[in-house]
């Protein structure tokens, strides 16, 4: 791992609150189809300023590809890179880095990771250039799950800049942080890391996450627990979530796998 965001200020101010906050509002994963009417919408709205249009573009792009229309997805990234605005240094930094970050998403979930990772490092700097602490954490955290062997060290780097911030929604990204790494754990048969870590997402998860993300964490305690033989307290975990959300096919899954014929769900973790 070459890149590094040692020189970069944790401030949260500079995360862009209220733009975050915006685009917060009109996703919505479980649709990405509506998702992308909002943002088709919202980056051609005249009321916003030619750099907040282009944000929204960014995030139009991104549930295009989600979509599974990645040829469309990268035509509007690629608008977006020859058209001629009158950015200040920082917003054509932040605009590099999520164009960067939306261009690395698509290739990961593609499995083109040796697309990807490049994209990724650009993003944090880029981001870091810009002075979005938001956007730095969003592509360390890509990172830590497609820089396979580096995973660890991009975590950490994400660790150590929450260590510096206040900003719930910030503090947020502890939630991706620590599952993910969770699963490198897990993945690399280390049980008890990977536990460890998804108890730290838990608890990140019912300060700062939503509701959503406090139901992934606690599935992945218990995926976890499960692994470690401690299927007692796997199977506490799991009923409690059937009752929050009884159509869940993980939750499901996991009941059926702490009887003797089930088989292994899939993680899955809110972004």
């Amino acid at each position: 791992m070459e890149d590094t965001t040692d020189a970069l200020h944790a401030d949260p101010a500079h995360h862009g609150g209220h733009e975050q906050q915006a685009i917060d509002r009109m996703w919505d994963f479980a649709d990405p189809g509506v998702s992308e009417e909002r943002f088709r919408a919202a980056a051609a709205d005249e009321t916003l300023s030619t750099h907040g249009r282009a944000v929204m573009a960014t995030q139009l792009a991104r549930a295009i590809g989600l979509q599974g229309r990645e040829a469309d997805a990268l035509a509007v990234l690629d608008e977006l890179e020859s058209a001629d605005r009158e950015d200040s240094e920082e917003e054509a930094a932040e605009l590099r880095a999520r164009i960067s970050l939306e261009r690395g998403r698509m290739a990961a979930s593609a499995d083109r990771r040796d697309e990807a990772v490049p994209e990724f490092t650009r993003a944090v700097r880029e981001a870091a250039v810009a002075g979005s602490t938001f956007l730095v954490l969003d592509a360390l955290h890509m990172l830590a799950l497609n820089d396979v062997g580096h995973e660890e060290e991009w975590a950490a780097e994400g660790f150590d800049i929450l260590e510096g911030v206040r900003d719930p929604r910030l503090k947020r990204w502890g939630v991706a942080l620590h599952n993910n790494l969770g699963w490198t754990k897990h993945d690399g048969a280390d049980a008890q890391a990977a536990l460890y870590h998804f108890q730290k997402a838990v608890e990140a998860a019912d300060r700062y996450g939503t509701p959503g993300q406090q139901h992934v964490a606690r599935w992945s305690v218990g995926r976890a627990l499960r692994t470690l033989g401690r299927t007692d307290e796997a199977l506490e975990i799991q009923r409690e979530l059937a009752l929050a959300r009884p159509d869940d096919p993980y939750v499901r899954a996991e009941l059926e796998a702490l009887a003797p014929s089930a088989t292994e769900a899939e993680p899955t973790i809110e972004p």
